[in-house]
């Protein structure tokens, strides 16, 4: 079996794309996602950081959380605002901050071959974080 594969990825339709991007979920707490999404629907952080959705009090692990983030992602697929691609394929991305570069792939691959490390980790991560993203998906 191939350790990766392509796979036809849901992504921002050109247009749309600068509407949709946003920082990773990681990189903003709430009230910064909260004010950095306010007035643009189409945010990538309705859908990695829902919470900014709901009341300011509620636990970002609470249930309603990720009901939202399927909802408002429901909503941008609705929309035309992301598409499926037609076909499997890589996609290749360039990351720049200051004089560093960095190029990547995304693809799929097999979370056995990730658990039984033939899928090198590039950093430790912690099991809420995991248990958190996996959710979210």
């Amino acid at each position: 079996m191939p350790l990766i594969k392509p796979f036809a990825g849901l992504r921002p339709v050109a247009e749309r794309a600068a509407d949709v991007v946003a920082p990773p979920y990681d990189v903003l707490n709430s009230d910064e996602a909260r004010d950095r999404a306010h007035g643009k629907p189409w945010s990538f952080l309705h859908i990695s950081k829902a919470e900014i959705d709901l009341p300011k009090d509620i636990n970002v692990y609470d249930p309603a959380v990720y009901a939202r983030s399927a909802e408002n992602m429901q909503r941008m697929i609705a929309s035309g605002i992301l598409m499926r691609d037609s076909s499997p394929r890589y996609y290749v991305y360039r990351l720049t901050m200051g004089s560093h570069v960095q190029t990547g792939l995304v693809c799929a691959a097999s979370v056995k071959d990730y658990n039984s490390n033939r899928i090198r980790k590039h950093e430790f991560t912690r099991p809420a974080k995991e248990d958190d993203r996996v959710r979210q998906i």
